[in-house]
């Protein structure tokens, strides 16, 4: 490998990490800024729920199409046109004095981010180490730590929740610049042989679907990405509203989740070696279900900003846990089939979950959220349970 390629790889996955941040920075603003936009356009607790569907319709539809759009315009230029869609869909955000016209904002914004998560993914997995993809979903939680903080400190100066947005626009659209200045940084892409010849064994997808460990594990991504980014989202209204904290603190500690979170999948990248996977999700788990038991019984401020910190660290490897043992799980045939089913199902749950917190939270108020979630890490722990029990 000469110098040049050598510099352009290091460059290509300095990119990358940036990306990533770029990705989780618009997830982390809208948890904070949720209570404002409800106020501002006067809307129900549970309309959060419209928001995150179009935000899943368009991150499906992109991610689905990543390997066509990856050949098309190459990993940079994908780049630079997904952080384009982002940053155009936030300055909506900001501009927008209707409600109606952030749903085609955010679908915008499902569409960049989906094109992003995939591609990214890909070309990080085809060039790079086990630990470098830690890394690099680690810097999503440094993403999505400085999100919070962004709105927080736009609120608190201004009292309003549009300059958050429109900061973080400013911040894409400047990496979308550096994107399309840096195509020459990545690597082409080449046949993998061995992994082709690999794939010649996969299972047909309608024998996939047949196996109860194919479709458990759809279950565990939709209850786990469900319940990471539904912590994330509702954490600032159990606060502000349900208990009283004021905004800036409480934008702090939702900071502070996805900080731990962040805290959690770096500190992965070396006790994985050590420590089964089956270790770590029953060990990740029941003290994220400890957490949320901290979170239910509200004994005071610290101890649940404690439980909510805990939740964070502790649901950090649970994600490439499951990723990393799905050919454990499923047998190795269906292993293609099922990885894409699984992001499928994270995706939806991702929308679904915390839309249905929502909708339980107008029912019976903010305070059955925290039980919702251990309810659900509960589910998510008797189907890792199951899965492990049943013969394939």
């Amino acid at each position: 490998m000469t110098i040049r390629q050598k510099t352009a790889g290091k460059a290509a996955i300095a990119l990358s990490f940036i990306a990533f941040i770029s990705l989780g920075m618009p997830d982390g603003l809208l948890g904070v800024a949720w209570p404002g936009i409800r106020d501002t356009f006067s809307l129900p607790l549970d309309a959060l729920g419209l928001l995150l569907l179009f935000s899943t319709a368009g991150y499906m539809a992109s991610s689905f199409f990543s390997g066509f759009l990856v050949r098309r315009y190459g990993i940079g230029g994908l780049l630079g046109l997904s952080c384009s869609l982002t940053a155009a869909a936030l300055m909506i955000y900001f501009l927008s004095p209707l409600w109606y016209l952030l749903l085609p904002a955010v679908f915008l914004g499902g569409v960049g981010a989906g094109a992003i998560d995939a591609g990214i993914n890909t070309y990080v997995e085809k060039h790079y180490s086990e630990r470098m993809m830690q890394w690099l979903h680690a810097s999503f939680g440094v993403g999505v730590t400085l999100g919070p903080l962004v709105m927080t400190a736009g609120i608190a100066l201004t009292g309003q929740w549009r300059p958050g947005y429109l900061i973080v626009s400013l911040a894409q659209f400047a990496l979308a610049i550096v994107f399309f200045t840096s195509l020459h940084s990545w690597q082409k892409d080449e046949p993998a042989d061995q992994a082709r010849e690999h794939r010649e064994k996969d299972a047909a997808i309608g024998e996939t679907l047949r196996q109860l460990r194919a479709l458990l594990s759809m279950l565990m991504f939709f209850i786990y990405t469900g319940v990471e980014l539904g912590l994330g989202l509702w954490s600032y209204s159990l606060l502000t509203i349900s208990r009283g904290v004021r905004p800036e603190i409480a934008g702090l500690v939702t900071g502070s989740y996805w900080a731990m979170f962040t805290v959690g999948r770096i500190l992965a990248g070396w006790y994985t070696r050590k420590m089964s996977v089956r270790t770590i999700l029953y060990s990740s788990i029941g003290l994220a279900l400890a957490g949320t038991v901290l979170v239910a019984l509200n004994p005071g401020i610290w101890l649940t900003i404690a439980g909510i910190g805990i939740i964070g660290f502790a649901i950090a490897p649970v994600f490439p846990s499951l990723i990393s043992d799905t050919g454990n799980r499923v047998g190795i045939r269906h292993v293609s089939n099922t990885i894409g089913m699984q992001i499928s199902a994270a995706g939806f749950g991702a929308a679904v979950v915390p839309s249905l917190a929502g909708v339980l939270a107008r029912i019976y108020g903010l305070e059955v959220i925290p039980l919702y979630m251990m309810a659900a890490l509960a589910l998510l722990f008797l189907s890792i349970l199951i899965s492990r029990g049943h013969k394939a």
